[in-house]
């Protein structure tokens, strides 16, 4: 009876055993990037600075937490030109607002590999709540973690006055990115 017990209990605490959370993200590995359309034509660009932080067991989804900010003086939209715009009053105003962020509230699984991430980005001091599809993908050196959302950028007023016009730029942005992260 005792040895049944023991190995019982061996039985249950080897899963908590190789369980593991995912916190170190590997920057170099991670990538943001977008794509919008302007005058119909497919523009595409990303971001060459952002942290993260996060935290995710694939076994416990629901205590998931994530963070990035992103540094919007490192944005690559196609030319030097596109860049230096994109910094003005108009459009990010990077003077008072540098850093966009996101932060996640809740995760849920979808089976699969597959969750749904709530969370709330806020942009150009202006925030809206967003559900993020994010799936995972692990790996024996690391997990990916890929997802993509539309933003609309005249929701946050990015592009305003003579650039509120979608028929010149269109309203829906294409938003991916990928973090890779390492276990515990």
């Amino acid at each position: 009876m005792r040895m049944t017990v023991l190995i019982l209990l061996a039985a249950l605490a080897a899963p908590a055993a190789n369980a593991v959370e995912y916190q170190t993200v590997l920057q170099k590995q991670s990538t943001i990037h977008f794509e919008f359309r302007q005058m119909g034509v497919p523009i595409k660009g990303g971001f060459k600075r952002f942290t993260t932080r996060m935290a995710f067991d694939p076994a416990r989804p629901e205590a998931a937490r994530a963070q990035i900010e992103i540094d919007l003086a490192s944005i690559d939209a196609g030319s030097p030109e596109a860049d230096e715009e994109s910094a003005g009053k108009l459009w990010f105003n990077r003077g008072v607002h540098p850093k966009a962020t996101f932060v996640s509230s809740q995760v849920r699984a979808l089976g699969d590999n597959r969750y749904e991430m709530r969370g709330t980005l806020t942009l150009k001091g202006r925030s809206r709540d967003m559900v993020v599809p994010v799936t995972f993908a692990p790996g024996t050196k690391a997990a990916v973690f890929d997802g993509a959302f539309v933003l609309r950028r005249l929701d946050f007023g990015i592009g305003e006055g003579m650039w509120a016009d979608v028929a010149t730029v269109a309203d829906e942005v294409q938003v991916r990115f990928r973090i890779a992260a390492t276990g515990n």
